[in-house]
């Protein structure tokens, strides 16, 4: 049974523990100075045993200030992201709080842990978290250190020290690859993005599950699971695909941008689509509906979420216990269909 943090646990008391000043113990906590890795490690140890959480009200109150949300966000700008920021703000607008921002380029735990600080130390009551950040922060020391609540959007499974607002991945791409198997097709390729997010695991084993479903053997030479959601590594991704006489069929990607970088580069090939190749994307973000042809997708409602999120965060801020905080919601997901899907050629010999 995971302990409870006792809220009476003082720095003094985790000074003690760890053997070091109680200035030394705010310093780690708030990221500033000059510590050892060893005193840094004896002080969150001496936290962790102890159960201390910094008092988040005492904070606000000796701010005196407007309530703010930090989002932490990677540092490419995409329509996804845009999303986010547009369901973060009506909420944040709603309630009369502030947003900050900051974008980081790195995606290991130091760097979300540095950066989750930073915010704070700037003001942040709260912090927004979009993946790979939430992966990277769950299960920090780093967190109890920080003594605000945080939430997360689009990942894959639940987080047990962050709430969590997102969509049944595994089920979302279990649907839209029955879909496309629906159309005819049975040579299918899939573009997976990144492993450091915790929703390509997901999806990947919703998309086997439906080919398993059918009795469709898996090609490991179908399977492209690198490079980044974005729209170069999409490119990349259909020119190992497609540049080959037993080229599949239908390519499902993991996200919209990887899609639209399919399609740019099959177009560039000279193949007719969706004739030749049908395609899938994940989000629904406005570019699905701009390209041509038009993104069969799995939608999940982004900017609902990110506003979700920011409520609990919301919520949270006024939560003496803040073991409470953590919650996990699914929304649903649909299945919009476009142009980008139609029946199948006949597969190749």
């Amino acid at each position: 049974m995971a302990r409870r943090k006792r809220s009476g646990v003082t720095i003094r008391a985790v000074a003690e523990k760890a053997g070091v000043s109680a200035m030394t113990v705010s310093n780690v906590i708030n990221g500033v100075g000059r510590a050892s890795a060893t005193t840094v490690e004896a002080v969150r140890a001496a936290i962790a045993e102890l159960g201390y959480v910094p008092n988040l009200a005492a904070r606000r109150l000796a701010k005196a200030r407007a309530t703010t949300v930090g989002l932490i966000y990677s540092d490419r700008r995409t329509p996804f992201l845009d999303a986010v920021l547009v369901g973060t703000l009506r909420a944040t607008n709603a309630h009369g709080l502030q947003l900050i921002l900051r974008d980081g380029e790195g995606v290991t735990r130091g760097e979300a842990e540095r950066i989750a600080q930073e915010l704070v130390r700037s003001g942040a009551d709260a912090l927004l978290l979009i993946p790979p950040f939430a992966e990277q922060l769950s299960g920090s020391p780093v967190l109890a250190t920080l003594g605000v609540p945080l939430a997360a959007i689009a990942t894959g499974t639940a987080m047990p020290d962050v709430t969590t607002v997102r969509v049944d991945n595994r089920a979302a791409m279990y649907s839209i690859t029955e879909r496309v198997i629906a159309h005819g097709h049975r040579r299918i390729a899939y573009v997976a993005g990144p492993d450091h997010y915790s929703v390509v695991s997901a999806r990947l084993d919703g998309f086997r599950a439906a080919l398993s479903r059918h009795a469709i053997p898996e090609e490991a030479r179908l399977l492209v699971q690198h490079g980044e959601f974005d729209y170069a590594s999409g490119i990349a991704a259909a020119q190992a695909l497609l540049d080959r006489d037993d080229r599949p069929t239908a390519i499902i990607c993991s996200s919209d941008d990887l899609a639209a970088g399919v399609i740019s580069q099959a177009n560039q090939m000279g193949l007719q689509l969706p004739r030749d190749l049908a395609v899938t994307g994940f989000d629904d973000t406005i570019l699905a509906s701009r390209i041509w042809p038009p993104l069969t997708v799995i939608r999940q409602p982004v900017e609902d979420m990110a506003f979700r999120a920011t409520q609990c965060l919301i919520a949270a801020l006024g939560n003496v216990d803040r073991s409470a905080r953590v919650s996990d919601e699914i929304f649903d997901h649909d299945i919009v269909e476009r142009q980008s899907v139609s029946v199948a050629i006949a597969d190749m010999p």
